[in-house]
């Protein structure tokens, strides 16, 4: 005869939650997988809601909003159900931005434009301490420019959030604001300062808000320039004096002229 032993909490609602958990929080290759997935689900996301607000809307359209909706709702749930801090997460804006997220594809009262908030969960998953380890590993590329890939992302975060914001805000109230493309117009050219005139928002919030896109996103815009053009250094931490930042090919710290031992990936 043969006695099955039955591990406590592996069944049922316990073997749930722990995938659930080894899935969002785990080291195997599964979870990596799993985490990348999701950050293709973002990405994919940020870009039917670009590309449908050009089409006229359909019953078809509104199906794939209410599918992508209850997949993020999904994944909000998941995420809750599986966070030891869940009620302080709501502290934070990437909770928010899934609470806006769903509602927008769920609420049709609210409109398409909170779906740009989608974004910010991008962010969240890019800068999460396993996808940001997971990566400087798997991608050569990315260890190289990390600095860069999040300047980019940063500026590409407040400018699809602040078009979102205008279009919400302006869509009904302002006749050159018809668009998505008209509202990411009047952000470009607000955030670069070049102001052709012809778009303008009325009224205090309008001109608050345009003193808003154009303080963060002028300060965004700088920081990429600054990665950008400055030369480049490679992150190690001195043993003696703690410099973090170094000349690639450096041999001693500049600071204290210890000898430092800093891999070069075989550069």
């Amino acid at each position: 005869m043969t006695t099955t032993t039955t591990v406590p909490g592996s069944g049922g609602a316990g073997s749930i939650m722990g995938l659930l958990r080894e899935l969002y929080d785990g080291q195997s290759d599964r979870a990596y997988r799993f985490r990348y997935g999701l950050l293709a689900f973002d990405i994919s996301t940020i870009l039917f809601v670009v590309v449908s607000s050009f089409i006229e809307r359909t019953a078809v359209l509104t199906a794939i909003d209410a599918v992508v909706g209850i997949l993020v709702a999904a994944d909000f749930l998941a995420r809750f159900a599986t966070s030891r801090t869940r009620w302080r997460d709501f502290g934070r804006l990437s909770t928010w931005a899934d609470i806006v997220a769903v509602v927008s594809f769920l609420g049709p009262i609210v409109g398409e434009g909170g779906g740009f908030l989608r974004i910010l969960r991008t962010l969240r998953l890019l800068r999460s301490y396993q996808v940001t380890e997971r990566l400087r590993k798997d991608s050569e590329f990315y260890c190289y420019n990390e600095e860069v890939i999040q300047a980019v992302v940063n500026l590409f975060v407040f400018i699809f959030v602040m078009t979102g914001i205008v279009y919400v805000t302006q869509h009904t109230i302002n006749p050159a604001i018809r668009n998505y493309v008209d509202a990411l117009y009047f952000t470009v050219t607000s955030l670069t300062t070049t102001g052709y005139g012809d778009v303008t928002l009325p009224g205090t919030t309008g001109r608050l808000l345009s003193v808003a896109i154009m303080i963060f996103g002028v300060t965004l815009f700088l920081r990429l320039a600054q990665v950008l053009f400055r030369p480049h250094k490679v992150k190690f931490t001195c043993p003696t004096c703690a410099l973090m930042r170094h000349d690639e090919d450096a041999v001693h710290c500049k600071a204290c002229g210890t000898t430092l031992l800093i891999p070069d990936e075989g550069r």
